[in-house]
């Protein structure tokens, strides 16, 4: 049942704390009207692969950004009734006995991480036990990689750690004084068992109020306190791994409790938090989850939507996503779980639209204006960071088939096609490790959903509906995460599925581009090229 304030509207706040940035989007919870979006920033700092931010600072900045989302929507602060943060994945945040951080948190791109990660991997019987465990083998973006790289380089902020949080998780706690996560982005850690992920995360099917209240690791020196007494619908140490626990060295007892969902309602914020954001305490705050989890909830992805439906994200990097009841264990695939009970496999490229831009500088072009390459026989592979998916962490970019007469626009086209091939080669892998079969004109022809920076641009739209024959949908709205974290909130509030909700809101719809014919000769070629390439040239 959707409620409805003494004011005659419900509005509710979707939080996207990312990397660089955070996000608020108020949303009308009866419409799905994006009313307003505030904005702030945050400081990444770290060379020599570290990469870290303030913990407090991704505070103050969502107190910033909720703000300034209540004012620019015009409403009053007693229509707000619920609120949900989607945060960027896999980053560590180690607190101490009195609730605050005790160094920066380490964040997903750290790659000091990497022989953690290495050592893992070999470890428990190899990568295919933690596939089987996990859904992932342990890489240096997994929060795992990160804790032993804390034991192992500064032993006395491992020994004072009381708490472990991921990103999401803290600000949560941060907004409710309960320590607790969601399947989806416990996920990502390579400490949850992704046979438990699935249908519930730890195991239950309690509603979004029942069950045991989660504890918490934030004192009341910490700035907050105790909400009003609201049970979370946790389970305490439900999903964990134990032995992977136990190779950690990890108390389970510094973990969040797993609620079934990121749509379970935690509890209402605490006095510190609603004094903060100038809030009432009677607000009510959901789990939250991952960011790629909320995206996926903000398309309309999941149980109660669309099921193998394929995602592209173009990007700094190349994302592809689908929610499957499926759950597949494949090298090179991350194997998370969705936050409404169905998995969320990803694969992810390192170079797709800053490695174009790169290219487009080289040349002397704009972004737009490109040449098919492949009618010219130029190939790129634009591998200017090394590659994940394939993995080939040590490549560099490679150039083939310039001739004399070669038209610069023709190589920003080949550059285009490289990353794009790339990105729909990691597709392929993703659907083929859903079982699905490629060659199925239901599976061939189903459109794709274009998301990212890049699906912005004609140049990038053309090159992948040429490469991959298919339609594509381009949806209109651009704050999918907060959006998806709105829809969370919403859910918590109402007792309403949050995948039902979004698509009901419209937050996945968007334009229809037709397919073109698929240049098979094009991909054949770069396809030929890669394979002839690896990995003497591109090592």
């Amino acid at each position: 049942m959707r409620t409805r304030t003494r004011t005659g509207r419900s509005v509710v706040i979707g939080v996207d704390s990312s990397t660089q940035s955070t996000k608020a989007a108020a949303v009308d919870a009866a419409t799905g009207e994006l009313l307003a979006v505030g904005r702030a920033p945050h400081t990444v700092t770290g060379t020599g692969g570290a990469r870290e931010s303030d913990p407090g600072e991704w505070w103050t900045a969502l107190v910033t950004a909720v703000r300034a989302a209540v004012r620019d929507a015009g409403v009053p602060a007693a229509t707000v009734t619920g609120i949900a943060v989607a945060g960027q994945q896999h980053g560590l945040v180690a607190l101490g006995p009195d609730g605050r951080p005790l160094r920066p948190a380490l964040l997903w791109n750290d790659t000091r991480s990497a022989p953690e990660a290495a050592a893992l991997a070999a470890a428990l019987g190899g990568p295919e036990s933690w596939l089987e465990r996990t859904g992932s083998v342990p890489v240096a973006a997994v929060t795992a990689a990160k804790w032993q790289w804390l034991r192992a380089h500064e032993p006395a902020h491992a020994a004072a750690t009381t708490a472990v949080r991921l990103p999401h998780d803290h600000l949560t706690e941060r907004l409710t004084g309960h320590a607790v996560t969601d399947p989806g982005d416990a996920s990502g850690t390579c400490w949850y068992g992704a046979g438990a992920g699935a249908g519930g995360g730890a195991g239950t099917e309690e509603g979004a109020g029942a069950g045991v209240e989660a504890g918490s690791a934030t004192e009341a020196g910490a700035g907050t306190e105790a909400g009003p007494g609201t049970g979370t619908g946790a389970v305490r140490g439900g999903g964990y791994d134990p032995e992977i626990l136990d190779l950690l060295g990890l108390d389970p007892a510094l973990l969040p409790d797993v609620a079934p969902s990121g749509a379970t309602r935690v509890g209402t914020l605490t006095a510190a938090a609603a004094e903060a954001l100038g809030l009432p305490r009677t607000v009510v705050v959901a789990a939250g989850t991952g960011d790629n989890m909320a995206a996926a909830v903000g398309l309309g992805l999941g149980g109660a939507g669309l099921l193998d439906h394929p995602v592209v994200s173009l990007g700094t990097s190349g994302t592809v996503f689908a929610a499957t009841r499926t759950r597949p264990a494949a090298p090179g695939l991350a194997g998370f779980a969705a936050t409404d009970g169905t998995y969320l496999p990803l694969g992810c490229t390192l170079n797709c639209t800053l490695a174009v831009d790169r290219f487009a500088a080289l040349l002397g072009l704009d972004r737009e204006d490109t040449a098919p390459g492949g009618d010219a026989g130029v190939v790129v592979l634009p591998y200017l960071d090394g590659e994940r998916t394939p993995d080939l962490p040590h490549a560099a970019g490679l150039v083939t088939g310039l001739r004399h007469t070669t038209d610069p626009r023709a190589v920003l086209g080949a550059a285009y096609e490289g990353a794009a091939f790339t990105v729909l080669r990691a597709l392929d892998g993703l659907l083929a490790a859903c079982g699905l079969d490629l060659t199925d004109p239901a599976v061939r022809d189903r459109p794709l959903r274009l998301i990212g920076g890049g699906a912005r641009g004609r140049a990038w739209t053309d090159t992948v509906r040429r490469l991959s024959g298919r339609p594509l949908v381009v949806p209109a709205a651009e704050e999918l995460v907060a959006l998806g974290a709105a829809a969370l909130a919403a859910a918590a509030v109402t007792g309403e599925d949050p995948v039902t909700l979004a698509r009901s809101w419209g937050t996945g719809e968007g334009e229809l581009l037709p397919p073109l014919a698929r240049s098979t000769e094009t991909w054949d070629r770069i396809a030929g090229v890669l394979t002839a390439a690896s990995p003497e040239l591109l090592s």
